[in-house]
Formats: structure tokens, sequence, C-alpha cells
């Protein structure tokens, strides 16, 4: 394994970004960069043993700070939404920023994945870390958190997370990562079979905010548990999908500790991903709109043309007692893992 790091430019706070390429013996890369904690690129072989990058994103740093989709990035104190900005922790409110519709969205104006993380090679990985403190974007508590990515001999990415607080808060995070398994400028991924090994998922409103309802997949669009294409269903008339006319959902993972969670196949390219996790849902996002008029090398990113899944906690868990708590007590330690295995098959089916 060999791993490099490079600058990736001068923030607008005029620090310092590093970009770290962690490759390796057969050629397989990942890159990610210190601001925002994110993954950059993801380039694996395809069935012909071509390299494809697999995850959207763009070629510099000025172009990350400007960004609106969270390509790539750890998001935090809190992924996702948060039922209008405000929630109650031992008694008392806390007030947050409203930045997505009426809601709370990614920790915030400025949440994680727009800040320069301190950051160090540990052996076969990149350790990366940040320290939020009391009151950044209205949460409680100052906060450190740890990021750790590691690169794989067989193309598996480890991203293992933790977190401390020195007062109660909550805490919610994810990667943000794009995938498009023909490569990141290869147009829709609604052919794109997937799998999630998921009984049940969280519905939402109008503003795709978790309702605390919890509904069973089975007989509607929203049943992965056979892998299908993603655009088998997502136009069908049904309540989940009049408003957003896409996935944008959490989905209630079956199983306990680390286990697979979902499967996403393309088969023009023949590549696999198996994402591996110890966290409840994992939403699936399929960007209905351009999430990127311009991506690396300039190109737009059409809608439908990428999916995510991203590990997680379930969205607005601080108003709904029946989701898995994320609140983080004071002197304990949260600690996650994600993997996002990458595979080949031979031959067309």
């Amino acid at each position: 394994m060999a791993i490099t790091k490079s600058s990736f430019g001068i923030t607008s706070d005029g620090e310092e970004a590093f970009l770290y390429r962690l490759e390796n013996t057969s050629g397989a890369y990942v890159t990610i960069t210190s601001f925002g904690c994110r993954i950059v690129s993801i380039c694996v072989p395809d069935r012909e043993g071509e390299l494809r990058d697999v995850c959207l994103g763009y070629d510099t740093l000025a172009e990350y700070e400007k960004d609106t989709a969270s390509f790539g990035a750890v998001v935090g104190r809190h992924a996702n939404r948060i039922e209008k900005g405000v929630f109650i922790l031992n008694d008392k409110t806390y007030h947050l920023a409203v930045n997505n519709g009426p809601n709370h969205l990614h920790g915030g104006i400025r949440g994680f994945h727009y800040y320069n993380w301190e950051s160090a090679q540990s052996g076969n990985s990149v350790r990366f870390t940040r320290v939020s403190p009391d009151g950044e974007e209205g949460y409680p508590g100052t906060l450190t958190m740890s990021v750790t990515y590691s690169w794989s001999e067989d193309n598996e990415l480890s991203i293992s997370y933790e977190a401390s607080s020195d007062q109660d808060t909550v805490f919610n995070t994810t990667n943000h990562s794009y995938f498009n398994l023909n490569g990141e400028a290869s147009g829709s991924v609604l052919e794109h079979l997937l799998m999630i090994n998921a009984d049940s998922f969280t519905e939402t409103d109008e503003n795709d905010l978790t309702t605390g309802v919890i509904t069973d997949v089975t007989g509607t669009p929203f049943d992965f548990r056979t892998p299908k294409p993603i655009g088998q269903d997502i136009f069908a008339a049904h309540p989940q999908l009049k408003y957003s006319k896409t996935y944008d959902h959490n989905f209630v993972l079956n199983g306990s500790g680390l286990k697979e969670a979902a499967t996403l196949y393309a088969e023009e390219s023949g590549i696999r991903l198996t994402c591996f996790t110890d966290q409840p849902g994992v939403q699936l996002y399929v960007p209905a709109q351009s999430p990127a008029a311009h991506g690396k090398n300039g190109i737009a990113y059409p809608a439908y043309g990428s999916a995510c899944l991203e590990t997680q906690h379930f969205p607005n868990a601080t108003s709904h007692p029946n989701f898995p708590s994320v609140i983080l007590k004071a002197g304990d330690t949260f600690k996650s893992k994600t993997l996002f295995h990458f595979s080949v098959t031979s031959s067309k089916r």
C-alpha cells in the first residue's frame, strides 16, 4: 500500500488543504482531501481491467468550498434533517439554523464538510480530526471527532468514525459520496441493480423530513430486498414518491453489528459495490436534479446520475423517541464503521 500526500490548495480561511492518495499494489486507489474530510475519487477496475472513477466530485479546492451537494463529505454534527431546527436535550431547548426548507440539514450553515480537518498518516490509513467548539451552529458541548480511512488490497474502503463530547449533545454522522459505477460522468444510474437489506423504511413528508412512521416495504417501490434496477419503481404512483419524484429515504437495516447493508451493481462496467455498516439505517438518495452544473473535467452531472448510500442513525430522531437515540452523553465515545467493497463481475449476464 502506498500513501502519498500533496497540497490541494489554500482555503479561503488561509489554511492549506491536503490531498491523500491511497493506492494498492494493483493500482486501484482512492483520493481524500482534508477539506471536509471528503472522498474525492475512487478509481477501481471494470471487467476489462480499466480503472473507472466511480465517485462524483470536483477537480479543485475552490469548487469544493462552493459545493452545495456535499460531494464525498463527512457531514455533522448531525447528518440529515432536524425538524424546524429545534431539539430538546436535558429539558433545554436548542435552536439550530433552518437551512433546508423549514428544517435543519447536515449540521447547519457551516457543517463539518466546510472545514479543513487536521490530518496525519497512520500506518496504511489516514486519520482526520476536528474539534467542534461548544455552541458551534447551536449545538452544545465541545465535540472531538476523528475519521480514519483505509484502503485494502482487495479494493475495500474502510471508514471508521469516533467522537466524544464534554457535554451531552446530539450526534449523527455519515459519508455523503455519490456513486456511479459506470464512471462518475457516465449518465443515469437508473439501470444499476440495487439491493438494500431492509424490511422497512421511515416515511417522509413533503419536505423530505421523517415523520416517525416506520413502514413495511412489502408491496411498495421501497422493496429492494431482491436486487432490482433503481429506476424500476422510482416513478411509481406512490405517496412517498409524490413530492420529490425520487428516493430520498432512510431504510431500517436488518441485523445488528457490522452487516451487509446494500449492494449496487452496474452491468455495463461489471463493477459491484457492497456496503457493510454497524449503523441502524442507510439513506438512499438518488438526486432528481443535477447535483452540480459542473463536476470533474467541467462535465455537467445529470439528474438521476448517481446514488448515495449514507449509513446513519435515523433522521430527525430528536423528534421521535421510537427511533434509535442520537444523544451522545458527556464522556462517552461514539464509534462506528462503514465499509465500501468494490469487486467486478467477469462477464455480462
